[in-house]
This record gives structure tokens, sequence and C-alpha cells, in this order.
């Protein structure tokens, strides 16, 4: 009975790890972003679901009432929202950017392509020589 008049914490177990396997497990950086958001979600229905006082009124003064909730968490809440949008959005147009510059929105594919132009732009190391220096030399 306990565990079942806790349902909301439930959900939010399931919702974090739902997000965390997502940005751990998946190559797709937009299925990364929508695991971030998943896990962001369940952040917030952790935090209103801390802040519900049962029984308690606004925090309005008036006769009768003694048990008042706390607003806090919900205006704390409404600003992680609008942050977590602009996060949404930023991550969003890095990701269009990475689109344009590798072809690809999938991690191995960027990878690949950022260690083929890493081996294009780097010089041979200069301990190592090859037959003509050492031809040249004799």
């Amino acid at each position: 009975m306990l565990l079942a008049s806790h349902y909301n914490y439930w959900i939010v177990i399931a919702l974090m790890m739902i997000g965390l396997y997502m940005v751990i497990a998946q190559g797709n950086l937009v299925k990364k972003i929508i695991g971030l958001n998943i896990f962001q979600t369940s952040v917030f229905i952790f935090y209103i679901s801390v802040g519900k006082v049962n029984g308690a009124a606004a925090p309005i003064l008036s006769e009768g009432d003694s048990l008042y909730s706390n607003p806090l968490p919900h205006v704390l809440i409404l600003t992680a929202i609008v942050v977590g949008i602009a996060t949404t959005a930023l991550a969003l147009a890095l990701t269009i950017r990475i689109k344009r510059a590798y072809g690809s929105i999938e991690e191995r594919d960027i990878q690949v392509a950022e260690d083929l132009h890493e081996r294009a732009l780097t010089p041979p190391r200069s301990g190592q020589h090859d037959g003509r220096q050492e031809r040249k030399e004799q």
C-alpha cells in the first residue's frame, strides 16, 4: 500500500532511467536531446512532488488556514522550464551545424570524419624516417 501511494516517485524513477539510457546508449544526437528532455521532465515532476503538501492552502494569509504550501519549488520549476527550452533550442541549433559540417548526426560518423580530418592535418613525426631520407644519408 505504501508503494502504491507514492506512484509519482516511481514515475520519476522510470522517466529518469529512460532519459539516462537514451543519453548514454543512443548515437543519434537528436535522440540524445530527447533523452535529456525526458530526464529533465523527471526532475520537474520530482520537485513538484516534493513541494506538494497535503491539505495545505495557497500562501495567502486568511483566517482558518494554518498550513500553507511553499510556492518556491513551483517557481523554480517555471524557471527551469524556461532554461530547458533555451538549452534544447541551442542543442538543436548545434545539431544543425554539426549536420552541415560533417554530413551526419550519428556519433560514429562524426568521430570517423574527425579522425580523418586530424590525420590529414597532422604532419609526420620527426622520429620516423622514410626510405628516401635513409638512402640520401648512405
